[in-house]
């Protein structure tokens, strides 16, 4: 989700609320303590050289329970980011507490922000030789006896 779609979003709702991959919310007394724009200059494992900018919100699960941030909070807070760092309307990736810093993708459901899970990816499989996954065997052929005979010459 772009940063531009977060903020229409944001100026349509009363609360703010995000949902975790297996379903639970982020407590609603939680503080965004970061909205920057992470630069990630690097080199991938074919030789490639890539650059990476996200803009990136920090979740943060305070025992403050007196004080929630509202989405006209959370606008302001983006538009000073904007400005002062200078951030373009970039993909939107949310980190937040786990067994340790978990990243996340962020979508909308018409309720609550969705926190989406991220995967590791190579990402020069051309020049890896990674081979493409083994297709699945049908279970009914293994079942037939024809691929496992003594005859079959696939074993």
């Amino acid at each position: 989700m772009k940063l531009s779609e977060v903020k229409s979003v944001l100026g349509k709702l009363e609360t703010i609320a995000f949902q975790l991959p297996n379903g639970e919310l982020v407590p609603n007394h939680f503080h965004v303590t970061e909205v920057g724009k992470i630069t990630k200059h690097f080199i991938d494992c074919g030789g490639t050289v890539r650059n990476e900018e996200v803009v990136n919100f920090q979740l943060w699960n305070a025992n403050d329970y007196d004080h929630r941030l509202h989405p006209e909070k959370l606008l302001n807070i983006i538009e000073l980011s904007e400005n002062t760092l200078g951030i373009g309307d970039l993909e939107v990736e949310v980190e937040y507490q786990g067994i340790t810093i978990q990243k996340f993708g962020i979508d909308f459901d018409g309720k609550n922000f969705l926190l989406t899970t991220k995967q590791t990816d190579c990402l020069a499989k051309d020049k890896c030789n990674i081979p493409e996954e083994k297709p699945k065997l049908n279970l009914v052929d293994l079942n037939s006896g024809s691929c496992c005979s003594p005859d079959s010459n696939c074993c």
